[in-house]
C-alpha cells in the first residue's frame, strides 16, 4: 500500500503519518517529489484497518499495491532512480556503456582492453573473474587474481569496474576491488546470494534469468533492495526461446515494460543475447532507441583466441565504430555519454 500526501504537505504531517504506520510494526519508505510525498508501507496493511490513516491531516489517498514486489515498484517511487557507480551515474540522463572481456585472462590483456574501451568512450570496465560455465571443464576464471587486475586497470585509465559474483566468498573478495557487482542470469533466483549482494554495500547489476518473467525478475531485485541496498540496475540479456539462430532471444520489449513497472535503471546486453558479434551493433542501437539506460558490450583484443565467448566479442575497431554510430541515437534519446 502507498499513502499519497497532499501537495506541499508539511514535515510534521508526514512525520505523524509515518509514526502512525510504524507504531503498528510496519515499515515506511518515503519518496519525495517536487510537490507530492508518497509514503510506501511494507507489511500486513490489515494492521492499519482500525486507524483511519486516510483521515489524518494532509493525507490525500491510500492506494493498494497488488504486485508482490513493493520497494522496486514505480508506485512506491514514481521518480526514476539514479545509481552511482564509483564516479559515474547510471540513470535517465546518461547512456552508460560497460565494456570489456567476458573473462579476465591476463593482466596485460586487461590493461590493453581497458585502454582501448576508455579511448572509445566506455565509462565502466567489465570483466569476469568468476565464470559460472555450462561445462565444468571450461575456463572458470582467475578469481581474486582477476579482481586485482580489474582494480589496477580501472585506476590506470579512470574507469569504474564491474565483476560477476557467484558466492558469498566472491562477494567478500569483490568488495575490496571493484565498484559494482553483477548477479548473472544463472543466479537471478539464488535468493541467498541476492540477500548477500544487498548487504554488500556495492551497487548491483541484476541480469534477467534465461527463462524468467519480468515479475520474477523484479521480485529478485526486491530481495536485494529489501536488505537496505537501493542501488540496483537491471540488465536484459536475452531469454531462452525455441529460436536457435541466436544464442538467446533479446527481449527489447522488456525495456518499456520495465519502465512502466519500476523506477530502477535498465541496461541491455546484446552480446550475450545474440552470441554473434555482427548482430551486436544493430541491437545496441535498437536498445538505445527504445530507452535503455545503457549497454554491456563484450570487447576482446583477440576474439579468435578468447578463453570465453570469443564469437560474440567485438574487436577494438568494431567497438570504436559502434560507439561513433551510437551518437545520433543517444542525441535522439536526449542522453549524454
Amino acid at each position: 500500500m502507498i499513502i499519497v500526501m497532499k501537495p506541499h504537505a508539511p514535515e510534521d504531517a508526514i512525520l505523524r503519518v509515518t509514526n502512525a504506520v510504524e507504531s503498528k510494526g510496519l515499515e515506511t519508505h518515503l519518496s519525495r517529489g517536487k510537490e507530492v510525498t508518497i509514503i510506501g508501507v511494507v507489511g500486513d496493511k490489515n494492521r492499519l484497518c482500525s486507524d483511519n490513516i486516510q483521515l489524518l491531516p494532509f493525507v490525500d489517498k491510500l492506494v493498494p499495491i497488488t504486485e508482490s514486489y513493493k520497494l522496486v515498484n514505480k508506485k512506491f517511487h514514481p521518480e526514476p532512480t539514479t545509481v552511482k557507480v564509483g564516479s559515474h551515474e547510471i540513470g535517465p540522463n546518461t547512456l552508460t556503456v560497460m565494456a570489456g572481456p567476458c573473462a579476465v585472462e591476463t593482466e596485460e590483456q586487461l590493461i590493453t582492453i581497458a585502454r582501448n574501451v576508455k579511448a572509445a568512450g566506455a565509462q565502466i570496465l567489465r570483466g569476469g573473474a568468476y565464470k559460472p560455465r555450462t561445462s565444468p571443464y571450461s575456463f572458470q576464471g582467475l578469481e581474486e587474481e582477476g579482481l586485482r587486475y580489474m582494480q589496477e586497470a580501472g585506476k590506470e585509465f579512470g574507469l569504474n569496474t564491474i565483476c560477476e559474483v557467484i558466492s558469498q566468498d566472491a562477494i567478500n573478495a569483490a568488495v575490496k576491488y571493484v565498484d559494482m557487482i553483477q548477479i548473472g542470469a544463472r543466479n537471478m533466483q539464488n535468493f541467498q546470494l541476492l540477500r548477500e549482494a544487498g548487504k554488500s554495500g556495492l551497487p548491483v547489476l541484476l541480469k534477467r534469468g534465461i527463462a524468467a518473467t519480468i515479475d520474477e525478475w523484479l521480485n529478485a531485485a526486491e530481495y536485494i533492495i529489501s536488505e537496505g541496498n537501493p542501488n540496483v540496475v537491471l540488465c536484459e540479456r536475452g531469454i531462452r526461446t525455441y529460436e536457435t539462430a541466436t544464442r538467446n532471444t533479446l527481449d527489447l520489449s522488456a525495456v518499456p515494460v520495465i519502465r512502466s513497472k519500476t523506477h530502477l535503471p535498465i541496461i541491455v546486453d546484446p552480446s550475450h543475447a545474440t552470441g554473434v558479434y555482427s548482430y551486436v551493433p544493430p541491437l545496441a542501437k535498437a536498445a538505445v532507441a527504445c530507452g535503455a539506460d545503457g549497454l554491456m558490450i563484450e570487447v576482446h583484443n583477440d576474439p579468435e583466441h578468447a578463453l570465453s565467448d570469443g564469437p560474440q566479442s567485438l574487436t577494438f575497431d568494431r567497438f570504436g565504430r559502434l560507439m561513433e554510430d551510437l551518437k545520433p541515437y543517444i542525441q535522439l534519446s536526449e542522453r549524454t555519454l
